[in-house]
């Protein structure tokens, strides 16, 4: 249900908005708007719409139809992201759009920065003057003079915050931004949503944490297969009904979690005192058939770092490895030979290449399989994609498609699809559902779970903790690149892995 509100309350008022890619309909007759100074939460599985209305509304991409109108003024259809960012609309992404090498206040006024006057020339002083002063306002932890790249994730993720200030935006547009934050980071940001909104700035909150929605929301607009389901008010704003909203039907019983079960079956990898200089030492342990072996600690806590150096990404100074009984010498190509594939935390980056079609991203992974005396089949490409795209239920299902052009959650799963069609004997997996909605989160579940029912073993690594608990078989926690607490049996609580994550409950198995 949705309140009767004054016109001039309306910020951005989005009317029927239809959108398709060459066939495929992304939004159907979608309307959303939003009020001066609220924070209004978009939530929606992956492949609801909510990315394509988005990029429409930033001018990233047309609509095919319907109106938009912003602080009173009709959008054309030539709407672009320049004239976007001019209207006062800014986005901060998920991946960051910082340079490094440059100071905070270089990122901030990249492009607009003061000059002296009278001449061609930065006016540096100046420059890092109405940066700092604009820190000091939100009581960022910040200096001007700070370069980008001795920046935590938090920190950088506030400059992108500045660097939309900078600009007088009067909507600011959070995708997912606290899916590489710890806690306390957070807890930092939520503040500054609140000091933004204190000072009338729109603030369009996108997450798949049900917990801040809920907090920080005065409303909430659902989308589901390309339309808007329901508008909730700020009483009528709860966890368990969006949720049902989103994905239409009740959670499935394994949402509540299980008990870990010790596997008694043949050791897959067994890992010996393995360090890298700087970044951990002593790890040891051993993986088995069918098993999945969770990796929690906060970040930081050298888990991504031991993984990739397990797989042959990056060195290690010392210790051993076996695998399938035999000697292992990390490298990628030895892995991938040996059917042991690498899911990685930044898709965009590491997992994917966005300008390829979804055919291409799958093929690319698997030319060893597909190509006959140097030459790929096409055909048999063909096949292994649509495989892929039916297996992970990817949306929509068009190998042409450009990867880039998918929501976050089926970029994932395309990742996924390249390796599950592979007869895999082990799978390492960092951050699987970073971004991605309960329903999909959901289907990713069932084929990691299916994975393990079917023997290939699994390294989970997660800062999921439901996550983590609901899927594990075993729980080994890192803390300061060390193994400080492994949990082997019996119902094992988020509360049990964060105290021993923090450093409260350091010592022998559970």
């Amino acid at each position: 249900m949705t309140k009767r509100t004054n016109a001039d309350d309306v910020l951005l008022d989005c009317r029927n908005i239809v959108k398709s890619y060459n066939g495929p309909m992304v939004l159907l007759g979608v309307d959303f708007s939003m009020k001066r100074g609220e924070i209004h939460a978009l939530v929606g599985e992956n492949g609801a719409g909510k990315s394509t209305l988005i990029k429409i509304i930033t001018g990233v991409e047309p609509r095919n139809s319907g109106t938009i109108a912003f602080d009173g003024k009709e959008i054309t259809h030539d709407h672009s992201k320049n004239a976007a960012q001019d209207l006062g609309i800014a986005v901060i992404y998920q991946e960051l759009s910082l340079i490094h090498g440059m100071t905070v206040a270089q990122n901030i006024f990249l492009t607009k920065e003061p000059k002296v006057p009278g001449l061609p020339l930065i006016d540096i002083k100046k420059m890092n003057e109405k940066a700092q002063a604009l820190i000091d306002k939100y009581r960022f932890p910040l200096k001007a003079t700070d370069y980008i790249e001795k920046l935590s994730i938090g920190q950088r993720q506030t400059v992108e915050i500045l660097k939309a200030l900078s600009g007088n935006a009067s909507l600011m547009i959070m995708d997912e931004p606290t899916s590489s934050l710890t806690a306390t980071e957070a807890a930092l940001l939520f503040e500054i949503i609140l000091k933004l909104k204190a000072d009338g700035i729109s603030v369009l909150y996108i997450s798949h944490r049900m917990e801040e929605v809920y907090r920080l929301s005065d409303r909430v607009t659902v989308l589901r297969d390309g339309k808007k389901v329901a508008v909730l008010e700020k009483e009528q704003i709860h966890p368990a009904e969006i949720i049902r909203l989103m994905i239409g039907r009740n959670l499935s019983a394994n949402e509540l979690g299980h008990s870990m079960v010790k596997k008694e079956t043949e050791p897959v990898l067994e890992v010996e005192g393995l360090e890298s200089e700087g970044e951990f030492s002593g790890i040891t342990f051993t993986l088995r058939k069918g098993e999945i072996l969770g990796f929690g600690g906060l970040v930081g806590s050298g888990r991504t770092e031991v993984v990739r150096a397990i797989y042959g990404i990056d060195r290690l100074d010392g210790g051993t490895i076996r695998f399938l009984g035999k000697p292992y010498k990390p490298s990628v190509k030895n892995a991938i030979a040996g059917g042991f594939g690498f899911i990685p935390e930044e898709r965009r980056l590491q997992g994917i290449m966005a300008p390829i079609t979804i055919l291409g991203n799958i093929g690319l992974t698997n030319l060893d399989t597909l190509s006959r005396f140097g030459f790929l089949g096409g055909k048999r490409e063909l096949v292994m994609a649509m495989d892929g795209i039916k297996l992970l239920n990817i949306k929509p299902a068009h190998p042409d498609i450009p990867v880039g052009n998918l929501s976050g959650g089926n970029q994932q799963k395309v990742v996924l699809a390249k390796w599950l069609i592979r007869n895999l004997k082990l799978l390492i997996i960092d951050e699987p559902t970073v971004g991605i909605d309960i329903g999909a989160k959901d289907e990713i579940y069932e084929n990691i779970e299916r994975l393990a029912r079917e023997g290939v073993s699994v390294i989970l690594v997660s800062s999921d903790l439901p996550e983590l608990t609901r899927l594990a078989d075993r729980i080994i926690v890192l803390r300061k690149g060390r193994i400080v607490k492994e949990f082997t049996e019996g119902v094992v609580t988020e509360e049990m892995v964060l105290r021993a994550s923090s450093g409260l409950e350091e010592g022998g198995a559970k």
